[in-house]
């Protein structure tokens, strides 16, 4: 559309503009924030979480929404008035602008232009904020992207208009800092896509770990994908307990990377965004460590008038959320990016998915199981994705809900990419959730569901991801759906997840048919998907 061009090139020139230095912007954040014990800074925003269903993409047919809401069909066809009366709105609002770059390479690092609303001056902090997620690079090879970011716009009118080739985005009417995260990176997903590369919901890591077979201490990469609160963070953060003599991880990424045809992972961010609740110095130290810097700066995170951080208190929301740095976890590689395979002894991929039922803690996929894995993208929604849907069942492709344009384009194209590289890639699928989960059906025809779950502890996790790293597990055929699980896993008490512990025999067979039938059902919905994939697991 000519209008946005022209809007977003009228921007830089106009009075109402200035570009302050990133001192300048955390002086004027801090002025409105609390203090908290650690040194750090602490904020509140009206908005909790992401608003998926107030986000539509507008332009040819190729990144169109494929089934959009009533909501977002009402978004739709007021775009024209919308954008009339925003940019009057930007003529005579001041406005501040920030330049910051995604990634830190020479393939692909995207110059980030915002111009940001203060007219309420505290909204100053969502720059800041933001900014600390990002480097300062002057240098790059683009291209550029722009957001426009009204935080006061009118809550009725709440939305997020996306033009993807455009490369611009409008935010209206939030005050939460993963909408003007998550509405950068999801540009530069789709222009990474248009560039050759992949963008993945995934975080990236380097192990040091000593193969148990042949004693050789391996470099290995690990590409971590996960819908949010699933574990992707805190296994991305991790170091799994590989502290043997020349031992040990290098965090890359938690959150978005670029998947280039020699097996690199480009990351994207100097600063994670990290959730927050439940946060433990023993079974999280690195990001304890980070949060609790003084360079960490919360957004809805209990914190009492004399600075005390409680992170167990959801008064506020159960997606309270830290920006730190990346070096502040103690444990971050030199370097954002993952390198190619040839320069690694082998890659790992891993999914993370949170389910309850007879879905394994831990199994080895075939390449097109790993795909099938991507396309079905299987977890529990949480708070931090869709608080009213928190706890239900859901499917996403890529385990990423920011994929502009067709999904079965990006399932190929990632098989594709993994199929390159057959001899030094493993693929795994790890369930974070538990097992014992059962909806009996009663009498009067409702439905009750009985939690009886034994569930997977961050520190059993950590050990599967040591013993894969360390060459360590046995795998064995698993009965049910064709990949391959541990026989025994080092720290684990791997009997307890047995389904024979929690079902009949009926109970399992049941289960298990259900959940084939709703992944074919799933997978079905992409035709243009290779027919392999679509075999693989179901």
């Amino acid at each position: 559309m000519t209008e946005v061009r022209t809007a977003v090139q009228r921007l830089a020139g106009q009075a109402n503009v200035r570009q302050p230095s990133r001192d300048a912007l955390r002086r004027d954040t801090i002025a409105h924030g609390l203090k908290t014990v650690y040194g750090s800074y602490a904020f509140g925003s009206m908005v909790k979480s992401r608003s998926a269903g107030l986000t539509v993409y507008v332009g040819s047919e190729a990144v169109r929404l494929r089934a959009p809401s009533q909501r977002q069909q009402e978004i739709l066809r007021q775009v024209p008035n919308t954008l009339a009366l925003v940019h009057r709105y930007l003529q005579r609002a001041p406005l501040v602008r920030v330049q910051r770059r995604i990634g830190e390479n020479q393939r692909l690092s995207p110059l980030c232009t915002t111009y940001l609303s203060v007219a309420r001056p505290e909204m100053v902090r969502i720059a800041y904020m933001w900014g600390e997620t990002l480097t300062d690079t002057t240098t790059g090879v683009g291209p550029e992207q722009t957001l426009i970011y009204i935080p006061e716009w009118q809550e009725k009118d709440r939305q997020v208009l996306s033009f993807p080739e455009l490369q611009t985005t409008y935010v209206l009417g939030f005050d939460y800092i993963g909408e003007m995260k998550m509405g950068h990176l999801r540009q530069a997903m789709y222009t990474a896509k248009t560039h050759g590369l992949l963008g993945l919901h995934a975080g990236s890591k380097i192990l040091k770990a000593r193969d148990a077979k042949t004693g050789k201490l391996q470099r290995i990469g690990m590409i971590i994908f996960g819908l949010t609160a699933t574990g992707k963070t805190t296994h991305s953060c991790h170091d799994h307990g590989l502290t043997d003599a020349g031992e040990g991880i290098d965090i890359l990424q938690d959150d978005i990377v670029f998947l280039c045809d020699d097996g690199a992972c480009l990351g994207t961010e100097q600063g994670f965004y990290l959730k927050t609740d439940g946060l433990r110095p023993e079974v999280q130290p690195a990001i304890y460590r980070a949060v609790t810097s003084p360079n960490a700066l919360f957004e809805n995170v209990y914190v009492e008038y004399r600075g005390q951080v409680d992170f167990d208190d959801e008064t506020l929301t159960s997606n309270g959320r830290a920006v730190v740095l990346r070096k502040d976890l103690g444990l971050a590689g030199p370097s954002l990016d993952l390198p190619p395979v040839g320069e690694l002894d082998k890659l790992i991929i891993a999914f993370i998915t949170r389910r309850n039922t007879v879905v394994p803690i831990a199994a080895k996929l075939s390449l097109e199981q790993a795909v099938a894995m991507f396309m079905l993208g299987e977890s529990i929604e949480s708070s931090g994705g869709d608080p009213r849907r928190a706890g239900e069942s859901v499917r996403e492709v890529g385990m990423n809900p920011f994929i502009i344009g067709d999904p079965a384009e990006e399932g190929n194209r990632f098989f594709e990419l993994i199929q390159r590289h057959p001899e030094r890639i493993e693929c795994y699928l790890l369930n974070t959730g538990g097992v014992g989960e059962l909806v009996e059906q009663q009498p009067d025809g409702a439905k009750q569901l009985k939690q009886n779950v034994t569930r997977v502890e961050i520190a059993e996790m950590a050990s599967i991801i040591r013993g894969i790293a360390r060459h360590a597990i046995t795998w064995v055929p698993e009965p049910h759906f064709g990949t391959q699980v541990p026989q025994a896993v080092e720290g684990v008490r791997y009997d307890r997840f047995a389904l024979e512990h929690f079902y009949t025999p009926q109970q399992i067979t049941t289960l298990v048919e259900q959940l084939k039938a709703e992944r074919r059902t799933h997978l079905q919905q992409f035709p243009t998907l290779h027919p392999t994939i679509v075999r693989a697991l179901c």
